[in-house]
């Protein structure tokens, strides 16, 4: 059979906003600030970073040479790298599972973006910020399910233009603008009368606020933030043209990412401070604290609807660009596996979408009575993909490099065309022995806590 076009970025730019797009997402913007909040401001960010640099650049440089090398998305990498080790191909299959899990529920949040953004472009800020705004929404089937179709469609639709024409194009236009957004947002939250005590919260470390669970959780949220064990990586890999820097790239994205989530918890932490006099237990409000508590804090500010409309806007910004990515990487698969054309592998995610994300749309509401081990679809899918599949993934990535790619092939591949390898000691020494440790103390800690034996 004659093999088919593979689509592939124009350049380093173009991989790396969509790499960044895949990345900078609600696992950014939304679950970043309240876990940095949660587990002690400055140290938490510490840690965050120092993982940033070894543990997430490791994985990020291993999936991309991996694309790269086989230029395959999962399944076809994990078995061309193995020579078709069944073992190692259900870790190709997991990671490759993985978004086409993840993509349903997450689009079900983006939804819920799309419904805040046109009622704060249409409705009172004041009627937003009620109590009872965001339960009366969730718990409308009709309306959840609404607005989880129009996010999936802004998604779909992209993926159907393809990886230069849709994915690139979009993400080329989007991140810049979700940057300024960000700024802006920034500048406002951190100049409101008391917004400086969250600013000293963020970046001054206490060290009495520090735990095992503070890396632990940052440990975890790598998975999130850098799109670590989904298959993206593999994926976009598999596009990214030989004469460009795998290193660099990566270290941009890291800096990229890094640098939304540190904004985010600017725009956020100093505007709660700021809104609730001080008092840090509202930092604890979790999931709940875009939905609920931000728009309590809009509508005590001076511009609240502007702000809320441009809050809401970089938002769906940044899901819209990593449920892109999501989808690519299912679809990709399909390509690869299965022979399928682009638009119909499209298609059949479209359907999968449709099916999985409706449950997690109606779990709040008509079917809030079927519960998985004791939760709503919605978090069970965030639970077995995140805290269950997602660690294993990233261990048989790292025993795919270790012991049937070797380090020596990997560092070949990142060296092509002259390209130095500035932090080959860090990653060899991390995927060997750090990275795999990781991983399994992620998956323990998780399975523990659903289980109530600890608590993070």
């Amino acid at each position: 059979m004659k093999e088919k076009k593979r689509g592939s970025f124009s350049g380093k730019i173009g991989f790396v906003l969509s790499a960044a797009g895949a990345s900078v997402g609600l696992g950014n913007i939304w679950r970043f600030p309240y876990l940095c909040a949660k587990y002690g401001g400055g140290i938490f960010l510490i840690v965050y970073i120092v993982l940033a640099l070894t543990f997430g650049y490791t994985m990020i440089m291993a999936e991309t040479a991996i694309g790269r090398h086989t230029s395959k998305s999962p399944v076809g990498a994990f078995n061309r790298i193995s020579n078709n080790n069944k073992l190692m191909g259900l870790g190709g299959w997991l990671n490759a599972i993985i978004p086409i899990l993840i993509v349903p529920y997450y689009s079900v949040i983006g939804g819920w973006v799309c419904k805040y953004l046109f009622e704060y472009i249409r409705n009172d800020v004041k009627a937003i910020a009620s109590d009872t705004f965001f339960g009366e929404f969730i718990t409308n089937g009709a309306e959840t399910e609404l607005w989880f179709i129009v996010f999936a469609i802004l998604v779909l639709v992209v993926i159907y233009m393809g990886v230069e024409n849709g994915i690139e194009r979009v993400s080329k236009f989007v991140m810049p603008i979700l940057v300024v957004l960000a700024v802006v947002i920034c500048i406002y939250s951190v100049t409101r009368p008391g917004a400086l005590a969250g600013v000293k919260y963020l970046f001054i470390p206490n060290f009495k606020n520090f735990s095992i669970m503070t890396i632990v959780t940052a440990m975890g949220q790598m998975f999130y933030s850098l799109s670590i064990a989904m298959g993206i990586l593999i994926t976009f890999g598999s596009y990214v043209k030989r004469e460009v820097s795998i290193e660099e790239s990566t270290e941009q994205v890291e800096i990229f990412d890094t640098a939304i989530a540190i904004l985010a918890s600017l725009m956020i932490i100093p505007a709660v401070f700021a809104f609730s006099g001080g008092d840090q237990g509202t930092l604890n409000a979790g999931p709940s604290l875009m939905f609920i508590t931000m728009p309590k804090i809009f509508a005590s500010m001076g511009f609240g609807r502007v702000i809320g409309i441009l809050f809401f806007a970089l938002v769906l910004f940044a899901a819209v660009t990593s449920a892109i990515a999501l989808t690519e990487s299912a679809v990709s698969t399909f390509s690869d596996e299965f022979g399928w054309s682009r638009k119909f592998g499209v298609n059949i995610m479209a359907v999968i979408m449709i099916i999985l994300g409706s449950l997690s749309s109606l779990g709040n509401g008509p079917l809030a009575n079927i519960k998985i081990i004791g939760m709503q679809f919605l978090d069970f899918f965030d639970f077995i993909t995140n805290s269950v599949m997602m660690p294993i993934a990233a261990f048989a990535t790292c025993i795919l490099v270790v012991k049937y790619m070797t380090i020596a092939t990997l560092e070949a591949e990142v060296e092509q065309g002259d390209h130095p390898f500035r932090r080959k000691a860090i990653f060899r020494f991390m995927i060997r022995f750090l990275c795999p440790a990781f991983v399994v103390i992620i998956l323990v800690s998780a399975i523990l806590n659903v289980f109530g034996i600890i608590s993070m």
